[in-house]
């Protein structure tokens, strides 16, 4: 596995399923892992790469309660692991039906340590990594965070903000919750030099990003359709055609 550095102690992973994402964030010998995923044998191959970097994982961070953003590895240790509290709470209510989306196959080490996520309150983590900021909105998932590390100029957007996948209004199918989190995102945007998405490639020009999900969301409320390109993606035509219900509607 291999793990590209996009800023001062910010490294990114990207799995072969749906262009999935990890980052490790650094602070001397310790490590905050985000959103590590996702077949066990990448889990395998990241917890090997902390081990080749004698980096300990003394936290844990979900950007909200979708299965692939839910996933960690005994090799992590029991370090905290932490989400908004709407993220908790889906974790435990849902959690049923999250493991359904998991597929068979996983250990059941793994599936033990599944969605398990303490409560973050307040804007921040808590110490040592005070220096992430919780940017929490309802976007793609109910209290979906972001995480701004102002020092680094990174923001990590989670599900948000992809160039593989078109804007996602899940559950619950509340359109204006998703424009809502792009205004809650913006000042982020404007003010990072590295945005990572949950699933695509890290940029260095996140205002192209959050540009590009404005202008497809406002063509299909406007016109019902669009051109954008990542509808071509695998599984996006399926998703843009939900949007296009939704818009109109329909169910």
């Amino acid at each position: 596995m291999t793990a590209v550095e996009v800023a001062g102690g910010v490294s990114v992973t990207t799995s072969a399923t749906d262009t999935t994402t990890s980052t490790i964030i650094v602070r001397g010998s310790e490590a905050l892992l985000v959103d590590p995923a996702w077949v066990p044998t990448e889990l395998e191959a990241l917890a090997d790469l902390l081990d080749a970097r004698s980096l300990t994982v003394s936290a844990g961070f979900s950007t909200h309660a979708h299965h692939d953003h839910l996933l960690w590895h005994p090799r992590f240790g029991a370090a905290p692991r932490w989400a908004s509290r709407r993220t908790a709470e889906l974790a435990v209510s849902e959690r049923a039906a999250l493991l359904e989306h998991m597929g068979p196959g996983w250990p059941a080490d793994l599936l033990a340590l599944f969605a398990q996520v303490d409560v973050v309150d307040g804007g921040v983590l808590p110490d040592p990594w005070g220096e992430a900021e919780l940017v929490v909105h309802d976007g793609h998932a109910p209290g979906h965070s972001a995480l701004w590390l102002p020092k680094r100029g990174v923001l990590l957007a989670g599900d948000m903000l992809s160039d593989v996948e078109l804007p996602l209004p899940f559950w619950p199918d509340d359109l204006p919750a998703y424009i809502a989190a792009l205004d809650a995102l913006a000042p982020y945007v404007a003010r990072a030099e590295v945005l990572v998405p949950g699933h695509g490639h890290p940029t260095r020009d996140p205002v192209a990003r959050l540009d590009a999900d404005r202008r497809y969301l406002a063509d299909v409320l406007t016109r019902g359709d669009s051109d954008d390109a990542r509808i071509g993606n695998p599984y996006m035509a399926e998703n843009h055609a939900h949007l296009q219900r939704l818009v109109r509607g329909e169910r």
